[in-house]
């Protein structure tokens, strides 16, 4: 019995992710012609139209789009299966350059220390921090991102994930904020102040606020900054009360060295996971392998009980 061409997974590979019969066949060195011929194989083979016509574009159909991850994963696994074997990792001669992409919380209070540690290791060795503008998967799949570190949201199915550390959300304001001396922050002190929030896109509304909404009360907002360094420096210079992550006065006892108290906060807030993810191309790549797992051991070396 004759099973189907396994020669049409690349061709189908390409026209899923381009959608474009055009940009396929140019991918792979054929005629337009030639490829539609070859779309036409693939859609009697799979019993699908796979691309149909949307006005002057051509869109995937329900089972293309059911097809265009798995299609990935096995050419993904097929090129793997096929690559020369890698060579041991020798760190001392590796020249690499790794794209992490993290917000600025993660760089501020981890990266210092994380660079000088990969920097023993490995000299040759450049980190290359990326802000994260907004969540999408798309820079790992085309190889302009190596990690992507932070909350996981919704992902393709082939992206691989490591959990790094479990963080919490605190309260925090100035050694000479009149509250200081305090052993905790009753929800009224914690609602009789203005607080700043970090905030790239919305309003500074996140989890806080809607536990404070399941019990009738809102805090008010004063200020919104774009990230949790930014928030501390306006804690120190005002008296309002600052939100950020534990991670990020944990790291380096900054609360202790800047002149801050912390507290918990009087709402219940879920924990959040903060988590390395990373193309499943990159997975057995030996230095890639070292990358994750050093920056999973400093995350754990740091920020202990949190980790």
């Amino acid at each position: 019995m004759t099973g189907p061409d396994l020669n049409l997974l690349t061709s189908l590979d390409i026209l899923l992710e381009e959608a474009n019969v055009t940009r396929a066949a140019q991918r792979l060195g054929l005629s337009t012609s030639a490829m539609s011929r070859t779309l036409g194989r693939l859609r009697e083979t799979t019993g699908d139209l796979l691309l149909v016509r949307a006005g002057r574009e051509l869109v995937l159909t329900p089972h293309a789009e059911q097809l265009r991850e798995s299609c990935r994963q096995v050419m993904l696994d097929a090129r793997r299966m096929l690559a020369p074997a890698m060579p041991a990792l020798d760190l001392e001669n590796l020249q690499r350059r790794f794209v992490i992409r993290a917000n600025d919380g993660f760089v501020s209070a981890l990266a210092p220390g994380l660079i000088t540690t990969i920097g023993r290791q490995a000299a040759g060795v450049t980190l290359q921090f990326m802000a994260k503008p907004r969540k999408s998967v798309g820079h790992l799949r085309d190889g302009q991102t190596d990690l992507d570190i932070g909350v996981l949201t919704i992902m393709g199915p082939e992206i691989k994930i490591q959990a790094l550390f479990r963080d919490r959300f605190v309260a925090v304001i100035r050694e000479e904020h009149p509250m200081a001396r305090q052993g905790e922050l009753s929800l009224e002190d914690y609602l009789s102040c203005g607080h700043v929030v970090a905030s790239r896109h919305d309003q500074g509304r996140g989890p806080v606020d809607q536990a404070l909404a399941e019990i009738g009360r809102q805090r008010r907002i004063s200020t919104i900054v774009p990230g949790f360094p930014a928030v501390l420096d306006v804690v120190l210079d005002s008296d309002l009360i600052g939100l950020v992550p534990a991670s990020l006065l944990t790291a380096r006892n900054a609360f202790h060295a800047l002149g801050l108290r912390r507290f918990a906060l009087p709402a219940s807030t879920p924990d959040i996971t903060i988590s390395q993810m990373w193309h499943p191309r990159m997975d057995a790549d030996p230095a890639h392998r070292w990358l994750r797992q050093t920056v999973k051991a400093y995350c754990r070396q740091q920020l202990g009980d949190l980790a």
